[in-house]
């Protein structure tokens, strides 16, 4: 970790000592700025019972810029895109842990996407398609 700012070092201790519930992060061994995350799905969501991979960058101008994030296991969710990226700015200025437990929580509802039209529109059905994606996509018993 030499050559990384000492936040970002310190974040990364803290990370590893207190990981937060529900998630596992891990610097990559030839970039420190780069963690493999796994976030387990939110009990009592339609996301239960997924496991879903991310990736986290943490830019130069951290923290004054928000990390990076990304999701490489596809879900249906009305913040995230196709791509798997967040489409809400809610990552900025916080730490690590914070950033990755406010992942863990997201249950906004607010982007103008298909996904979140489909959520205004018909709810129930967006949360059966997300359980659905999540079996799909996300469960265990698919690797």
């Amino acid at each position: 970790m030499a050559g990384l700012p000492r936040r970002i070092i310190k974040e990364t201790q803290r990370l590893l000592q207190e990981p937060v519930p529900g998630i596992q992060a891990m610097p990559d061994e030839s970039n420190a700025r780069y963690f493999h995350v796994i976030v387990a799905g939110p009990a009592e969501s339609p996301y239960e019972g997924g496991t879903f991979k991310l990736e986290l960058f943490l830019p130069e101008e951290y923290p004054m810029s928000a990390p990076k994030v990304r999701f490489m296991t596809k879900i249906y969710h009305p913040n995230i895109d196709k791509l798997g990226r967040i489409c809400l700015d809610i990552l900025k200025g916080k730490e690590v842990a914070s950033n990755l437990l406010s992942i863990h929580k997201k249950v906004h509802l607010e982007v103008a996407n298909d996904v979140a039209e489909q959520w205004k529109v018909n709810e129930s059905q967006a949360i059966q398609t997300a359980k659905a994606w999540t079996k799909l996509y996300a469960s265990l018993d698919r690797e």
